[in-house]
């Protein structure tokens, strides 16, 4: 992942650079302070996410290997940020979206993955998120454009990165009904039989990472593309990450009634092959989920000078 993005950033930074001033820049000038400013600004995202469930042919591979657009959801945000001298930013914001995976993409695979769409799982699941994001913007911090013979480029690349607290519930349908599968255990965590897998929470942590291009379409208007990748603690945003357990062990832990909902979920395969202790998901890898996000924003505090 970092070599992906600093390549990327490397190669925005390549092509953005201004190679004829006059044609470049268009309001920077005596007319507007260059200090510190506020803005505020909503977010249109496409959101998708990295787990065990679903893929692409071949053994599972980390990063983007496995990844299915045709699971993007989108999403959305609000943020309200902080800029200095136009090279750094904080900003505090709020995402709203969803995330799904289903092993069903694999129909028609012949070889090893036939074995994740033998398994049959999905999910779903909502992703409310706040989140504390720090920009940098070399061509600010390391140009002091006071000191050159033009004036400063409409176009920033950026890096980004922060800490986030999310919360998410996956689900899976089940007779029409989305089922919440957390409290179903279906893999044995929290249960006394299984003392190494603990039961996960619906709220955790994480850290936001990646970067994008900004772009001053006015003295007060600021639009920005990016991406950001949300690095996670768990391995259980799909429900999912170890072995099957023994069906038993939910007759013993839950409720009749749950315990026949997470018999009928946590077993979901097509030829019925599977085993107890046999492998249902990997958990030496965790997920995460991502989006690529489209924000305009205004700035609130850019005083016109006299």
């Amino acid at each position: 992942m970092k070599n992906i993005l600093l390549t990327a950033f490397v190669i925005i930074t390549l092509f953005i650079l201004p190679k004829n001033a006059s044609a470049q820049y268009y309001f920077y000038d005596d007319s507007y302070g260059n200090g510190i400013s506020y803005e505020a600004g909503i977010s249109l995202n496409a959101m998708n996410c990295l787990t065990d469930i679903g893929g692409k042919k071949g053994v599972g591979g980390k990063y983007f290997k496995d990844l299915n657009i045709g699971k993007t959801h989108f999403a959305g945000g609000l943020f309200f940020g902080l800029l200095y001298k136009n090279a750094a930013a904080l900003r505090l914001e709020g995402t709203f979206g969803q995330i799904s995976a289903n092993d069903n993409v694999l129909s028609g695979i012949t070889d090893i993955a036939k074995q994740r769409f033998n398994r049959n799982l999905n999910f779903r699941s909502n992703i409310s998120e706040v989140s504390a994001i720090v920009e940098l913007h070399p061509l600010f911090i390391f140009i002091n454009w006071n000191e050159r013979d033009q004036a400063p480029p409409r176009y920033s690349p950026y890096l980004l990165g922060g800490i986030g607290y999310f919360s998410y519930k996956p689900q899976a349908e089940l007779g029409n009904k989305l089922i919440d599968l957390q409290p179903l255990h279906t893999e044995g965590q929290g249960f006394p039989e299984y003392p190494d897998r603990k039961n996960y929470a619906l709220t955790q942590t994480n850290i936001p990472l990646g970067g994008g291009i900004k772009y001053e379409a006015s003295p007060l208007i600021n639009l920005r593309l990016e991406f950001v990748y949300r690095k996670l603690n768990t391995d259980y945003l799909d429900d999912l990450s170890t072995t099957y357990i023994d069906p038993a062990a939910f007759d013993k832990n839950l409720s009749p009634s749950k315990a026949i909902t997470a018999r009928a979920l946590y077993d979901r395969q097509i030829d019925k092959i599977g085993k107890i202790g046999g492998k249902r998901g990997d958990p030496t890898n965790n997920d995460g989920y991502f989006s690529l996000n489209l924000k305009a924003s205004i700035l609130l505090g850019r005083s016109r000078e006299d």
